[in-house]
């Protein structure tokens, strides 16, 4: 009897150190799927040599929430630093997703809804304070890249303000390849509706304050709420943005409900951004904003980054997102478009960060200039920030 218990035992351990292994790995692999050829796309020698000219950066990615070691070149997923890197890439947002409720879609989520995270974070088995704190989870994960910069400088840092940013592309412009990389966060759920974790946040690095996900929260209406388009700031929301604003923190409306957009672009100082998306009259789906609400985003001075994945540009090849581009320069203007790629943000893709050349070629074929391609691949994105992050 003793050896058959030994033997349970043994066989539940195995089981459990296989399932910690193995399962989020497979989930991840499940919800990022790579639609590329296994020949890749292909890219003209001009396409290659433009592309290595560019300065790129990119407003939203989430591998922060899959627990890979991002300085070693993964084999599953979209991105990680040597994939950054082999695609050109200068400047990557990297933005920690907390709380997903069961069910997602685009239409109508529940905030009391089971969350997908938890468990996630459970299988990862990450700190046990992130088991049940929505902040606690963005802090694990602001300190996993702060960690990982701490142990490779040469090829990863932090950017918190612009004199970081201008020495991560003077690095780059003299021939370092050194990725710089920008906290987000995917809605400011994280707060837990205190005002003091504002400050918290922003001192573990975080620069980049998404309002809403995929619910309705402390600080208003969600494009996917259960208040539907007329909800949104709240009045703890105004006050948040308000602080947001006084400590040059990047406000991102993706996500927010229209009614929470036209509120925010009503605020004296405000220069949103809409950091993943597609182009309403491109591609009818209600994961888009109507395409007022895109120029208005604009005539404020922000930037709209287009994302990679099908749901967004109605296709899924380069030419796809070439033609949302397109699209979004015509409605925009060549100088408020951007890279929003939402790569590991349970999404489709085309093409990893390391063939990212594919979207130069793309963008060469649906007709841009050499000067648009390298405002919409990375120029605007620099212009911007080099505004609008914090100066010290």
């Amino acid at each position: 009897m003793k050896r058959i218990l030994l033997i349970l035992i043994v066989v539940l351990i195995a089981g459990a150190v296989a399932f910690f292994a193995l399962a989020p790995g497979y989930v991840e692999r499940a919800l990022n799927p790579l639609r590329m050829p296994d020949e890749g796309w292909p890219v003209s020698a001009e396409a290659r040599t433009l592309h290595q000219r560019l300065v790129i950066g990119d407003l939203h990615a989430d591998p922060l929430l899959w627990d890979r070691d991002l300085l070693e070149r993964g084999n599953r997923g979209h991105t990680d630093v040597p994939r950054l890197l082999e695609g050109n890439v200068a400047v990557q947002v990297f933005t920690t997703v907390t709380k997903s409720p069961r069910g997602q879609n685009y239409d109508q989520n529940s905030a009391a809804a089971p969350d997908n995270i938890t468990p996630l974070f459970i299988g990862q088995l990450r700190p046990v304070e992130s088991w049940f704190s929505l902040k606690e989870r963005a802090l694990v994960q602001a300190r996993a890249l702060r960690n990982m910069a701490a142990r490779d400088s040469d090829r990863l840092r932090v950017i918190r303000t612009r004199a970081d940013l201008a020495a991560v592309l003077e690095a780059r412009a003299g021939g370092q390849q050194v990725l710089g990389a920008i906290l987000g966060s995917e809605g400011s759920h994280p707060l837990e509706g205190d005002p003091g974790n504002l400050e918290v946040l922003f001192d573990a690095g975080f620069r980049i304050m998404g309002l809403t996900h995929f619910f309705d929260n402390e600080l208003g209406g969600s494009l996917h709420g259960e208040g539907g388009t007329g909800a949104g700031l709240s009045a703890f929301g105004r006050q948040m943005v308000e602080a947001m604003i006084a400590k040059d923190m990047i406000i991102d409306l993706a996500h927010a409900s229209p009614q929470m957009v036209d509120e925010v672009l009503a605020i004296e100082g405000t220069r949103p951004i809409l950091s993943h998306t597609g182009i309403r009259s491109h591609c009818d789906t209600p994961r888009n904003l109507p395409d007022q609400q895109m120029q208005a985003i604009a005539g404020k001075g922000g930037l709209v980054g287009i994302g990679y994945w099908s749901d967004v540009v109605c296709g899924g090849t380069p030419a796809d997102i070439a033609g949302a581009i397109r699209a979004a320069v015509d409605l925009l203007g060549e100088d408020q478009v951007a890279l929003g790629s939402d790569y590991d943000g349970s999404v489709d893709a085309p093409f990893d960060a390391a063939n990212l050349a594919a979207l130069t070629q793309a963008l060469m074929d649906a007709g841009l200039n050499e000067a648009q391609i390298a405002k919409v691949m990375g120029g605007n994105m620099m212009r911007y920030l080099s505004e609008a992050l914090p100066g010290d």
